[in-house]
């Protein structure tokens, strides 16, 4: 094994320091809570406060108290931006960054300049076994509707301990709404490239019943690009979208309740490839979601709740072929207030999955894991913190691998926080790259490959200087054995392959200030350090590194009935050669709301106000994947 640099060596030595000083101290009292998603009616204001997380612990803990990078989107957020989607919110998330296929059909998340990321709903694990873009297992675009969300929860660093395979780079959890009045909400808008969309949710209270629903229809006749100066508009890039979800929740008692849920999203689009290549004209992408789900929360009046919730998850995507996954799985968790310094959490989950892909050569391939995990949060000191956990997951394929992960946290004062972590991460391959084999386009799969396997470190600090301005720094560090990747083996051959390993590192900055009751404004600065390397070689540079250098600008104003919102998210430090001879970007959104009346809004939106030139991914042996150019949307919502 090769020996880690200097760098990585005083990051290691920085989290084992900082976890083994915890050892030495005393204990004071603790109490906590426990909730799944949120596990009573009233919780939705709690929800809304920014200084609350829940998914880095699983249960509900003040963030200056969480040993983890964190970032939260609130559902005032989303209203006063007017996001359309769960991209456009977490995409000016700093440290984030998402790769838009084709032309956004298709979007996945990188979180520290990593795709294995998990995405839950409510604590519904949606990733699948077929994957995605590298090795992201799941696309962000099948969430349905933005109305119904009442926070997104971005957990930056590995969390395969509480969340399993997938969590290396992250966890991003979109917690719902739950209904509190009778209310509905229609929101109608239109914009460039033939684009009109239409949204309506309704919401609803009667007794101890309650319900959430939304339903939307999105349709664009085509989308426009920035390359070599002009603005051509992409052959083939017609978009038609319809989704509809609905969240039932019935309270049994002042301690149980039970919630069904369920979320339909179906596409039907144009199919291009990229810059420079159309092989099919008259090609068609055909994509449905359907994912159910029924939990039933228990002790809910006591700090500690717990909750059993079945899954079932159904994709099927025609694109060139059809191929499909279906996923099911029970999740169960309890807690106990095991002293007034111990809060022990532990739970079980059984997922498996059922994938065709005609297309790749397989049919009807399950992959099943059983898992159980522990954690313990001890305060055991008035100032500090140690939350350590343990993981076991027993995969059919795979066996069994343990995740163990470590944790502290040290509130120097009401105001400033000191934390680190540690922890093991497991990534099991997908049924993609286990199974395919399809000599039409040259592509294997290899069913002899094992799981990628590592860790990641994280430290940082938060401080508040006082109500209205803070600043946070934080580093990470992960390393990854037998990474899978799909190498050119041959001219026009590739195949699934166990690399050496792979290496991420880097650092984020962040800093918020209220100027004035009207006037906010927020700054951020990622690095993103990413190498790999086969046996016997040198660690090279990854150049599809989307933002080596990432900047966050945001400025935002509020004032009676108005409301606008200038987003910045920039890029440098590419690879000129792969992204048509240019090394940086500047995207510029920016959205302007005025409410009419009380019940009334309307809102003009424009996306990459520069129409700068920028690209999905690095270029392909046949060409380049533009994003979008300039966008203008102008909407209006009522509520009634």
């Amino acid at each position: 094994m090769k020996q880690m640099g200097n760098w990585e060596k005083k990051l290691t030595r920085q989290v084992m320091a900082a976890l083994l000083a915890s050892a030495a101290m005393g204990t004071t009292a603790f109490a906590a809570e426990a909730v799944h998603g949120e596990s009573a009616d009233v919780a939705a204001d709690v929800y809304e406060l920014e200084d609350t997380v829940v998914t880095a612990e699983r249960r509900p803990t003040k963030k200056m108290e969480t040993p983890a990078n964190t970032t939260v989107i609130t559902a005032r957020e989303i209203e006063d931006n007017h996001y359309q989607s769960v991209d456009e919110a977490i995409g000016h998330v700093n440290g984030v960054s998402i790769v838009r296929m084709a032309g956004g059909l298709r979007s996945y998340v990188r979180i520290n300049g990593d795709e294995r990321v998990v995405l839950l709903v409510d604590g519904q694990k949606l990733n699948d076994a077929q994957g995605g873009f590298g090795r992201a297992s799941v696309d962000l675009n099948m969430i349905p509707s933005m109305d119904n969300i009442q926070r997104i929860e971005v957990v930056k660093g590995g969390g395969s301990a509480l969340y399993g395979s997938d969590a290396v780079g992250g966890v991003i959890n979109i917690i719902t709404k739950n209904a509190v009045k009778n209310e509905t909400k229609v929101d109608i808008n239109t914009g460039s490239w033939g684009s009109h969309n239409y949204a309506i949710s309704t919401q609803g209270k009667e007794n101890d019943f309650s319900w959430f629903i939304t339903g939307g229809l999105q349709k664009r006749g085509h989308f426009d690009y920035k390359f070599d100066g002009n603005s051509p508009t992409m052959a083939n890039s017609d978009y038609n979208n319809n989704s509809f979800s609905m969240k039932l929740k019935n309270r049994l008692s002042d301690s149980d309740s039970l919630a069904l849920s369920y979320a339909h999203r179906s596409v039907d689009a144009g199919q291009y490839e990229c810059y420079g290549l159309i092989s099919n004209p008259n090609a068609r992408l055909r994509e449905n979601f359907n994912n159910y789900n029924v939990t039933w929360n228990f002790k809910e009046d006591t700090n500690v709740p717990g909750y059993v919730s079945f899954f079932y998850n159904y994709k099927w995507i025609d694109q060139s072929g059809s191929f499909s996954t279906r996923t099911m799985g029970l999740d169960a968790q309890y807690g106990w207030l095991l002293n007034d310094y111990n809060t022990l959490i532990t739970g079980v989950e059984w997922h498996q999955s059922n994938s065709e892909n005609a297309a790749s050569g397989y049919y009807g391939k399950k992959l099943t894991n059983r898992s159980i995990f522990l954690q313990d949060t001890w305060k055991f000191a008035k100032k500090w913190t140690l939350v350590p956990g343990m993981r076991m997951d027993n995969h059919s394929m795979f066996g069994t691998h343990w995740s163990p992960k470590i944790a502290i946290n040290y509130l120097a004062d009401a105001d400033t926080q000191v934390y680190a972590s540690w922890g093991r991460v497991f990534k099991a391959p997908t049924a993609d790259d286990l199974y395919t084999y399809n000599p039409g386009w040259s592509t294997f799969g290899n069913p002899n490959l094992k799981p990628e396997t590592g860790y990641t470190a994280t430290v940082g600090m938060n401080h508040n200087f006082n109500e209205k301005t803070s600043v946070g720094i934080s580093f990470f560090y992960s390393r990854l054995k037998n990474v899978i990747a799909w190498p050119e083996v041959r001219t026009f051959v590739w195949e699934a392959t166990n690399i050496d390993e792979e290496k991420r590192r880097g650092m984020e900055l962040s800093f918020k200030q209220e100027l004035s009751p009207m006037w906010s404004y927020d700054l951020g600065y990622s690095y993103i350090k990413r190498e790999a390397t086969v046996t016997g070689s040198p660690m090279a540079v990854d150049p599809s590194n989307l933002q080596p250098n990432g900047y966050r600008i945001g400025v935002h104003y509020n004032s009676g009935a108005w409301k606008a919102n200038l987003l910045g998210t920039i890029g440098s430090g590419l690879d000129a050669q792969y992204y048509n001879n240019n090394s940086s970007y500047n995207i510029w959104d920016f959205n302007l709301s005025y409410d009419i009346k009380k019940n009334l809004t309307a809102y003009f939106k424009v996306n990459n106000l520069t129409n700068q030139e920028h690209y999905e991914q690095k270029n392909s042996t046949y060409g380049y994947y533009p994003c979008g150019g300039r966008f203008y949307q102008v909407g209006l919502t009522c509520t009634f």
